[in-house]
């Protein structure tokens, strides 16, 4: 795994909080900031050098992020958008894919598997950049709640397409009924992993009111559910989910000490900051080194087709559900269609990818662009059109139901 140096880590950290305290007086979106001072860094005189990696992504920064989202949400609330945020999840993730694949292969000649992979990794929403933008945006609690669920649970079925095609790329995939198997068991074992590890860790936790000792078992759980999931060849955003779910609802109901919670919930604010903070400025110091002229009209093409997918994805599968009670308003379907950023999770997939892919290069560099347009394009305009569309917080009556 590739390391920080502590300077280098600690000069991180005081640019992040730097760029915090300039973002709250401009009003600003923090994650475009966080990459724009990456950027800086890059080019600067000093010339910071930034690692990132997959592992580095998976291991270290996506646990806390997905956790402490997790922990927050209220079962409730989570369980009556399900059914709407799975249909967006899991088939609107093979609509979004088909599109790209078909467009990278028909427009530039990228081979079949090629195409492919870059249209599964670059489908799913990121949970970091996603969770990151709403959580700075006052914005009606469902619209909050559908959004951020399914940039959760779509990396379920990015990673098994993921998976599934580099096994056909090395000549080593199943038939249907494998495919099949595979991600049922990239669901079940993540939810299982996250469950079984959060509940074996409240019952610890119920025999103790020491905060530290409670603070100290929800990290395992964020952690340990993530690797175990992983090394079960699961999902482990599917694990820290179910793990922050079960703490965040069963926890606070006797195992996890009235005193400790806000002790608790303290500290996995600051650790998503922290780890929202790196991973920009991480994003921001490999954008700059991105040979984007040798791609340009391929990266052109993809930012447009991935628009285009997420569009079939969103306003396709929201008219199904517009007989329903889970119907989605077109107010909401345009922030999901435009909220769906990519970042992180996209990168991670891109720069694993084995040496074998005729497109590697293209592939990685592209992702590079396409997150750009994300964070700058997307991710600068969010809050203009949350407040357009009349969906902020303060715009919305309250939730009966919610608790």
């Amino acid at each position: 795994m590739e390391r920080f140096s502590i300077p280098t880590l600690g000069l991180v950290l005081l640019v992040a909080c730097l760029v915090a305290i300039l973002c709250r007086r401009l009003r600003a979106p923090y994650s475009v900031g966080l990459v724009l001072a990456g950027i800086a860094l890059a080019i600067s005189p000093v010339g910071v050098e930034l690692p990132l990696g997959p592992e580095l992504i998976f291991s270290v920064f996506l646990p806390p992020l997905v956790f402490e989202a997790a922990v927050q949400l209220r079962w409730r609330q989570f369980s009556r958008e399900l059914p709407a945020t799975t249909l967006l999840a899991f088939p609107g993730v093979v609509v979004a894919a088909a599109v790209v694949a078909a467009g990278m292969h028909l427009l530039l000649g990228w081979s079949w598997i090629g195409a492919g992979l870059f249209g599964v990794l670059i489908a799913a929403t990121d949970p970091v950049s996603v969770i990151a933008a709403f959580k700075e945006m006052r914005v009606e609690r469902r619209l909050r709640i559908v959004v951020e669920s399914e940039s959760l649970l779509n990396d379920g079925a990015a990673a098994v397409g993921f998976s599934v095609l580099l096994a056909v790329a090395a000549g080593s995939a199943g038939g249907a009924l494998a495919i099949g198997g595979a991600l049922v068991w990239t669901i079940a074992g993540g939810v299982f992993a996250g469950a079984a590890t959060a509940g074996a860790l409240l019952l610890i936790a119920g025999r103790t009111d020491d905060h530290l000792v409670e603070i100290t078992l929800t990290t395992i759980a964020a952690y340990g559910s993530f690797l175990l999931a992983e090394r079960l060849h699961a999902s482990g955003v599917l694990a820290s989910l179910s793990a922050g779910l079960v703490i965040g609802n069963l926890g606070w109901r006797g195992p996890i000490s009235a005193a400790g919670r806000g002790h608790v919930l303290a500290f996995w604010e600051y650790a998503a900051f922290l780890a929202n903070s790196v991973v920009f400025i991480l994003i921001g110091s490999h954008e700059a080194h991105q040979p984007f002229s040798l791609v340009s009209a391929a990266a052109a093409a993809a930012v447009v087709l991935v628009l285009l997918g997420r569009a079939a994805a969103v306003y396709g599968l929201g008219a199904l559900l517009a007989p329903t009670a889970l119907r989605l308003s077109m107010k909401m379907q345009h922030v999901l269609f435009w909220g769906g950023l990519r970042g992180a999770l996209a990168l991670a997939l891109a720069l694993a990818l084995p040496p074998t892919v005729a497109e590697r290069r293209e592939i990685i560099i592209v992702a590079f662009a396409v997150v750009a347009f994300s964070i700058f394009v997307q991710g600068l305009t969010m809050p203009w059109l949350i407040r357009r569309l009349g969906l902020n917080a303060d715009a919305a009556p309250p939730d009966p139901t919610a608790i």
